[in-house]
């Protein structure tokens, strides 16, 4: 039996946010109805009770934002078709901008076990100006409901480097935070992709955003101010206490395989990557006209090299590193035999440093992370 994670898609929203560039869409309500009805049959379609799910992610989009029972369907499909681990870590995004009190009990009652809330800044103001359905009160309410409900393991989405940001912004957030005790805090930093409202914004100069090194002082104070309260770093953007970890997320920097369903929806299995269509409406249609073939392109087909280069890749997201001796284990071969010139480089410019049997990267690293994945790229 084969370990496996699953994602699902829902890509609809009630607002896009301005810096928002994923596959999602507003003003298709009427759609959702047919859509959940493909993604039940994509499923059925791909069905294997050999393969057992470790993890399931609902993304989007904003999943909180279609009805419950769509969500419990889904569970229940995926349930009737796959091996379901007894303690799987079930997670859904939630916008605060669209939950309930009984929505949350819906989810927590149909077995989701961890949410991921994006609140980006407790600043309402930049929530209005990074195009936010919330406010910070809406947010407090969200987690209280989801307490009441019998959350325990929740995860809040923050963003450092937004419009008219400071220091003082980012304090606020974190503390609030941590006095609320959440026990899994994502700290992201903003990338103005092409073709979003946010990069016409900037290109306008409607806003003002901070310069690199006060993103990056941002990022630092974000870091140790989690750390003096308990949270473990153990991801670029992510700190947890002990037993919170986003489980999902380290399946998917180990190199574990997972399906992805929907639109958009990214596997990787049998060491092949390939997505479904980024169209919603050509989804839709070739589901119903049972050609489902016509949704999936295939993106890559991994060597052997390529899978060990992906490897230190993914494993260098992680605060510890590539373990050395799990690296021989899985490939049957040292990295130092693979990769000796890229590490040997990397070592020389101080942004990679070999811990024990770790090969992790150093604090400059953590800032020039980009310039260490294009080694293995």
């Amino acid at each position: 039996m084969k370990d496996i994670g699953i994602y699902v898609h829902i890509p609809f929203c009630k607002q896009k946010c301005n810096y928002c560039d994923f596959t999602s869409y507003c003003n298709k309500d009427n759609l959702i109805k047919d859509y959940i009805s493909c993604l039940k049959e994509e499923i059925r379609l791909r069905s294997n009770l050999n393969y057992h799910v470790r993890t399931i992610y609902i993304g989007g989009g904003t999943p909180s934002y279609i009805k419950p029972k769509y969500i419990e369907e889904l569970l229940l499909e995926i349930e009737k078709n796959f091996e379901l681990d007894v303690n799987a870590e079930v997670s859904m995004e939630l916008n605060p901008g669209t939950a309930t009190e009984k929505g949350l009990d819906d989810y927590f009652q149909m077995g989701i076990n961890r949410l991921s809330i994006g609140l980006q800044t407790s600043n309402d103001n930049i929530l209005k100006q990074i195009g936010r359905i919330h406010n910070y009160k809406e947010f407090e309410k969200t987690i209280q409901y989801a307490r009441k409900a019998g959350f325990r393991n929740i995860n809040v989405d923050t963003m450092i480097g937004l419009p008219s940001q400071n220091i003082y912004d980012i304090e606020k957030t974190l503390i609030g935070l941590i006095d609320m005790e959440i026990p899994h805090i994502s700290v992201y930093s903003l990338i103005i992709e092409p073709n979003t409202k946010l990069e016409k914004m900037t290109q306008n100069k409607e806003v003002e955003l901070p310069d690199e090194e006060m993103e990056r002082y941002m990022y630092w104070y974000a870091k140790r101010k989690l750390e003096e309260n308990g949270y473990i770093h153990y991801e670029i953007s992510n700190f947890a206490k002990m037993d919170r970890k986003c489980k999902h997320n380290l399946d998917c920097w180990n190199q574990t395989e997972y399906l992805g369903f929907g639109v958009a929806g990214a596997s990787y299995e049998n060491a092949t990557r390939y997505v479904n269509t980024s169209s919603l409406e050509d989804y839709i249609n070739n589901i119903k006209n049972k050609e489902n073939f016509k949704n999936v392109k295939i993106e890559e087909k991994q060597t052997k090299k390529m899978m060990m280069s992906e490897y230190m890749l993914l494993g260098l997201r992680k605060i510890n590193g590539v373990n050395l001796t799990n690296f021989e284990i899985k490939f049957g071969k040292k990295v130092f035999d693979v990769f000796q010139k890229e590490i040997t480089k990397l070592l020389t410019q101080n942004l990679i440093t070999i811990d024990g049997d770790n090969v992790r990267l150093t604090s400059k690293g953590l800032d020039l992370a980009n310039l260490v994945w294009e080694e293995f790229i």
